[in-house]
C-alpha cells in the first residue's frame, strides 16, 4: 500500500506542471495569429474608445508575459473572464455547455467499451476464421473514415433517408436540472420520457463520435488477448484441469484488459476534441460548437478558457486512468 501512494504523489507532482504546459503552450499560439479579439473582423465594428476600453479590459495592452501572468492568476482565482461577444460570464457559460459535451464524451466512451471489447475477444476466440477476418476489416474501415464523414453518413441514413432517429438538437429537457447533463438528470428525477427522448438525440453523433476508438479498442484488444493466451500461465492453468472458461475469464481477460484501460482514457480526452465536429454536424449546443462559434468571433477569452477546461478534464482522466492501472498492476507502481 506505501508504493501506491507514492505513486500517486509522484503522479500528483507532475499533474500542476503540466496543466501549466497546456496553458502556456495554448497562450502562446493563440497570440500567434494575427487576428486577435483587438485586430479582428469583431474589431471592425467598434468604434475606437469600445476597442481601447476591450484592450485594457483583457489587458491586450500590455506585454505578453503579464497577459499571460494574469492570465494564470484569474484562472486559479475563478475568474475566467467576460466574452467578448455575448458580455456574459464565461464560466456560467461554460456550465451550460460543458456538461453536454461531457454527456456526449461519456456515452460515447460507453459505445467505445460495449462494442470493441466484445469484437476483440469475438476475434481472439475466432483466430484466423471468417469472423476474426471480417471485425479485422471492420475496425481498419472505421479507424480509417474521419468523424465528420461518420457523422453526415449516420445522419443521411438514419435520419433523411429513413427517418429512425433524430438528427440535430438536444432532447426534451427534465422536470429536474441538476448536472445539466439531461440523460443523468432524467433519471435522478425519474422523467424517462425525457431520458429516452436525450437518448435518441444523443446516438447518433455519440456512435458516430464513437467508432473510431472502437475499432481501435477492438484491434487492441484482440492482440492483448491472443499474447495473454499464449503465456506460459495460462498453459499452467490448463494443465491443472481448469475449465477453459475459468481460464478465459479469471485469468486471460483480468490481464489482458490493462492496456485497454490506458487507451480508453486517452481516448476520452480525444472525444472531448472530437465532439467540436460533431457538435457542430448534429446542432448539439455544447462545448464544442460553442468553441466553433467563439472562434469566428474572436471571442479570445472564451477561447482560452474553453482549452484550458478542455485540457484540466484530459488531465483528471489521464490521473484516474494511472491510479487504475496501477491498481490493476502492481509492477507500474516501480517504475
Amino acid at each position: 500500500m506505501g508504493d501506491f501512494k507514492y505513486y500517486i504523489a509522484r503522479r500528483l507532482l507532475t499533474f500542476v506542471p503540466t496543466l501549466l504546459g497546456v496553458i502556456v503552450i495554448t497562450f502562446i499560439i493563440s497570440h500567434l495569429v494575427p487576428a486577435l479579439p483587438a485586430k479582428g473582423a469583431f474589431a471592425r465594428h467598434m468604434n475606437p474608445q469600445t476597442l481601447a476600453l476591450i484592450k485594457k479590459m483583457y489587458h491586450l495592452d500590455q506585454p505578453w508575459y503579464i497577459q499571460l501572468w494574469l492570465y494564470i492568476c484569474d484562472l486559479f482565482t475563478g475568474n475566467w473572464g467576460t466574452s467578448i461577444v455575448t458580455s456574459r460570464p464565461i464560466l456560467k457559460e461554460l456550465s451550460i455547455y460543458f456538461p453536454v459535451t461531457f454527456q456526449l464524451a461519456i456515452l460515447g466512451e460507453f459505445f467505445i467499451l460495449v462494442a470493441g471489447i466484445p469484437l476483440g475477444i469475438a476475434a481472439a476466440m475466432r483466430n484466423n476464421t471468417k469472423l476474426d477476418q471480417a471485425i479485422r476489416v471492420l475496425s481498419v474501415i472505421g479507424y480509417s473514415v474521419p468523424y465528420f464523414l461518420l457523422a453526415i453518413a449516420f445522419q443521411m441514413i438514419f435520419y433523411y433517408w429513413l427517418g429512425w432517429l433524430p438528427g440535430f438538437g438536444l432532447g426534451r429537457k427534465p422536470r429536474v436540472v441538476y448536472t445539466g447533463m439531461y440523460l443523468f438528470d432524467s433519471i435522478l428525477c425519474g422523467d424517462w420520457g425525457a431520458f429516452v427522448d436525450n437518448f435518441l438525440h444523443f446516438l447518433l453523433p455519440s456512435i458516430s463520435l464513437a467508432t473510431p476508438g472502437a475499432a481501435v479498442i477492438a484491434r487492441l484488444m484482440r492482440g492483448s488477448l491472443l499474447d495473454t493466451l499464449s503465456a506460459d500461465f495460462i498453459d499452467y492453468c490448463r494443465m491443472k484441469g481448469l475449465p477453459e472458461r475459468v481460464i478465459m475469464v479469471k485469468h486471460a481477460l483480468k490481464n489482458a484488459i490493462i492496456p485497454i484501460i490506458t487507451v480508453a482514457g486517452l481516448q476520452f480526452g480525444g472525444l472531448l476534441g472530437g465532439a467540436i465536429i460533431t457538435e457542430t454536424i448534429f446542432a448539439i449546443a455544447g462545448l464544442g460548437r460553442y468553441l466553433v462559434v467563439s472562434t469566428y468571433a474572436m471571442d479570445y477569452p472564451v477561447i482560452m478558457a474553453g482549452t484550458f477546461l478542455i485540457g484540466l478534464v484530459y488531465l483528471i482522466v489521464n490521473f484516474v486512468v494511472d491510479l487504475l492501472y496501477a491498481y490493476v498492476d502492481p509492477r507500474v507502481r516501480l517504475t
